[in-house]
């Protein structure tokens, strides 16, 4: 035995014979020395044994085992390789088959984009270019208005303030309040014109009181200053004495805020406004199907893409579970077979059943001791 063991460790061999042997014959060597000891050791107890057929049976069923397991070990090695080899090789597609997929998702990811937005805008559903249009020229008359306001509430707010007041200050926050109002008058315009479709008369004269305020302000404070910018250019195309007066100055006004509201409510602002409503009230918006057909979820990436990704990603599972299994079960079987020995002289039965199909077949040590705690009738002594 002992030579065997200065055989397999091969100390003056070359590097990879050494490397061979200490790989394939050190631990079948061991096992077998292990199961040779413990079957010396076992023939005296067949005297007091109660069941010696039994127990004869299971000592050549565990050699065999061993045997079983030895050559399974050998094989393994090269079952390893080529399942390392097969794993190797699919992985390298799946990245060169990856790579070409992601390129061809971002190519024609303009494309899908695309397509997407043309079906929102086509089919029945959220209005988001109305709601755009409706931000953006919210945007644009604040900005105007802004323009216009700018020296006049610089006078006033230095004359209260006592100190002369900067563009850069003011314009920023005169700004957002010009927005607010504006998005302010197109929310009132739209439940005023709600109500008038559910003609709810009350709600009617409710609203068309905020309606009457909200234009009279907007005359009054912000189209009068825009209309007294556009008097030098009145006056200049006037013969005589041109004089427009405060009832020309607000009826100019005034018809400037209805062509306006008119025009921007009937081409955008009526279907933009209620959404943006709901967005902000928190009542969310949805698709409005018609005829109850469901719509299609749009993606970034095509079907074929995401079912593609899941399933390499299922492939790398599976896969490497086969090659955890091709790398531990051959080794694991040979040190299953050999405390399969010791377990049989010392407790009459087999520890761990042969062979080993997987890693899931590898048992925890609270296992393995309950299983030793309860007699098995199959396989006692």
């Amino acid at each position: 035995m002992r030579s065997a063991f200065l055989f397999a460790w091969g100390a003056g061999d070359p590097l990879w014979l050494l490397a061979t042997k200490r790989l394939f014959l050190i631990l079948p060597l061991g096992a077998v020395a292990l199961a040779y000891w413990t079957s010396v050791l076992s023939l005296p107890t067949i005297v007091v044994r109660a069941k010696r057929r039994t127990f004869v049976n299971l000592l050549l069923v565990t050699w065999w085992d061993l045997a079983r397991a030895t050559f399974t070990f050998w094989g393994g090695a090269f079952r390893f390789l080529l399942r390392l080899a097969i794993s190797l090789f699919g992985a390298l597609q799946m990245i060169v088959v990856g790579l070409w997929a992601v390129a061809q998702e971002v190519v024609l990811l303009p494309v899908r984009l695309i397509r997407n937005v043309g079906s929102n805008v086509l089919n029945p559903g959220v209005p988001w270019i109305a709601v755009a249009m409706t931000f953006f020229w919210c945007v644009f008359e604040a900005i105007v208005f802004t323009y216009v306001m700018t020296s006049l509430v610089i006078d006033t707010l230095s004359n209260l303030a006592g100190t002369q007041m900067t563009e850069t200050a003011v314009r920023i926050p005169l700004f957002l309040f010009m927005f607010f109002i504006v998005l302010g008058s197109y929310a009132v315009l739209s439940t005023w014109t709600a109500a008038l479709k559910t003609r709810d008369w009350a709600t009617i004269v409710k609203i068309g009181v905020v309606e009457s305020v909200a234009m009279f302000v907007e005359v009054v404070f912000l189209y009068r200053e825009f209309v007294d910018a556009l008097v030098p250019w009145f006056a200049q195309h006037a013969s005589g004495n041109f004089e427009l007066g405060i009832a020309g100055t607000l009826a100019i006004a005034g018809v400037t805020w209805l062509g306006i509201r008119s025009l921007s409510w009937f081409l955008f602002a009526g279907a933009g406004t209620p959404t943006m409503m709901a967005i902000i009230q928190g009542h969310g918006v949805g698709s409005r199907n018609v005829g109850g057909e469901s719509r299609i979820a749009s993606s970034l990436f095509s079907v074929g893409f995401t079912a593609r990704l899941r399933n390499e990603f299922l492939w790398v599972g599976t896969e490497g579970e086969r090659l955890l299994d091709a790398f531990l079960v051959p080794p694991m079987q040979v040190v299953a077979g050999a405390l399969n020995f010791v377990t049989l002289l010392v407790a009459n039965r087999h520890l761990l059943d042969l062979p080993l199909q997987s890693v899931r077949d590898f048992k925890d040590a609270r296992t393995l001791v309950a299983e030793l705690n309860q007699p098995r009738q199959r396989k006692a002594a």
